[in-house]
């Protein structure tokens, strides 16, 4: 199951949003920003049909 989760871009504070897949029960990964085009960290917790916790953060430089 797929869900669509917005939240706000670590480095251009724009709202964004990406699609996540809930039947992945735990997942990280780097994705760019649709906006700005920078690298961002995600991850995330998944019981199979919600999203237990998000996080996305900037990378270290």
């Amino acid at each position: 199951m797929e869900t669509e989760h917005f939240f706000t871009c670590p480095y251009c504070w724009q709202e964004i949003s990406f699609v996540i897949d809930l039947s992945v029960d735990e997942q990280a990964y780097i994705e760019d920003c649709e906006v700005c085009c920078r690298p961002i960290r995600v991850s995330y917790l998944s019981n199979g049909d919600d999203l237990e916790e998000f996080s996305a953060s900037a990378l270290d430089e």
